[in-house]
């Protein structure tokens, strides 16, 4: 017997009936999308490495650590292409909106959903393949489209009957600002290095701002008293945040302003912004993002303000899950009983007619040697969650008719038996059906 082969550890299958609520997810969410005007871009899985390694910054752990990347074959003059599996998207939906110049006619409001990579140790919430679902807003300067991109996300949220979050905002400042408050955070961290960890000595002039981000609490009266961001904002740094406040509170949004909010990416500036929950241990974060004004120039483009936010699906999908929502799962509006073979043809054809109807009907499928009982089909029939049962009996066929009975819903009285109809006039059965849906 050969050898049986598994999935990658950490890259998950995904089977019904868990699928059909990715798709419920994947439903709303279009829908949600459309009522704001956002429209869909689909990237490729692979870029170049060096879009994320400038695009999300050098020093950052997914950079570092974290990304699948690998030298394509040689190309006929002996040179190497290094790829990566992208381990986020706004790096690549920049890039698309650089290389085809899409803002020269104004902003964009787009959103993707998709597969990213990274090689990071399995747990609840966090795999090596996960799912992001995104919302970018590209040509934008103002802090309404902020509060809009979180307005869509709460919206999101209702809509999927998720109500235990919360909404933590920050602001970045600009560049200079941030200089400014990165120089009196190092000497801050300096005073007290022999506090620090391994990990935030290794960070302490790459990247200071991700120690404010520590898990660490041994750390955490170091980083409590370390320098706020918020006191080196400018005037305009400080309206632009009092502006995205003034609209979440004109909308009944509840927000707390965590000042040790950073993210994990180079690119942010002024608002940055998480939801998160405690329903889900360590791994609390659904969905974050903010503000990128700077990564379209940086990314060779013409400078553009932009805009977004990534949730994680599967993290997403667990809170659902969590919290006790229910997702209606498909199920076939009928159930087709084929007591003999010989019914198949006249069957088929019926069953093809209820389709293009509009009608989902699952058609009971046996073995070269029987169909099986009636019983065990019938038995099929309600384990499926059909509400019709179709019979195709050779009495019913040779009057060209076929028996529906009522398997479930108001009219699921066992007493109730069964209702002939034409074959012939089976398209009308079905849109009575659909009329009463």
């Amino acid at each position: 017997m050969a050898e049986k082969l598994t999935a990658v550890k950490g890259m998950n299958d995904i089977l019904p009936p868990d699928s059909a609520r990715w798709e419920w997810l994947e439903d709303k969410v279009r829908s949600l999308m459309g009522r704001y005007a956002y429209r869909n871009i689909r990237t490729p899985i692979l870029e170049h490495t060096q879009l994320f390694v400038r695009g999300i910054g050098e020093v950052t752990d997914i950079v570092e650590k974290e990304m699948y990347s690998f030298d394509d074959r040689a190309d006929k003059d002996g040179k190497f292409e290094q790829l990566t599996m992208r381990p986020e998207n706004t790096a690549g939906v920049v890039r698309a909106v650089t290389e085809h110049n899409l803002l020269y006619e104004g902003g964009k409001r787009l959103y993707y959903m998709g597969p990213m990579f990274r090689r990071e140790r399995p747990q609840r919430g966090r795999y090596r393949q996960f799912h992001q679902i995104g919302a970018e807003a590209l040509g934008f300067a103002g802090p309404d489209v902020d509060a809009e991109l979180i307005l869509l996300a709460a919206a999101l949220w209702k809509e999927l009957g998720l109500n235990d979050w919360r909404l933590e905002i920050n602001s970045l400042g600009q560049p200079a600002e941030r200089a400014q408050h990165r120089a009196e955070l190092i000497a801050h961290l300096e005073k007290h290095a022999d506090l620090l960890d391994e990990e935030a000595r290794r960070r302490l002039h790459s990247n200071p701002l991700r120690i404010l981000d520590t898990k660490n609490p041994a750390m955490k009266a170091v980083v409590e008293s370390a320098p706020q961001m918020l006191d080196f904002l400018g005037p305009e740094s400080l309206a632009h945040f009092d502006g995205l406040k003034a609209i979440l509170d004109a909308n009944g949004i509840a927000w707390t302003q965590n000042h040790r909010l950073v993210r994990g990416l180079d690119y942010y500036n002024l608002t940055v912004f998480e939801f998160v929950t405690d329903r889900l241990g360590a791994q609390g974060t659904i969905c974050g993002g903010g503000r990128y004004d700077y990564l379209i120039e940086q990314m060779g483009g013409k400078p553009a303000p932009a805009v977004g936010w990534a949730l994680g699906v599967e993290r997403v999908l667990d809170l659902i899950k969590e919290q006790g929502t229910a997702v209606e799962l498909p199920v076939p509006d009928a159930y087709a009983i084929i007591p003999e073979a010989a019914a198949w043809p006249v069957a088929s054809r019926a069953l093809q007619a209820l389709r293009a109807a509009g009608v989902s009907v699952q058609m009971h499928a046996g073995s070269a040697d029987g169909m099986g009982s009636m019983k065990s089909q019938f038995k099929k029939a309600d384990g499926s969650g059909a509400r019709f049962a179709l019979i195709f009996g050779q009495a019913e066929l040779e009057a060209g008719q076929v028996a529906v009975k009522t398997l479930r819903g108001e009219k699921s009285d066992a007493a109730q038996g069964q209702v002939l109809q034409p074959l012939d006039a089976i398209a009308s059965w079905a849109q009575g059906l659909r009329s009463q849906a």
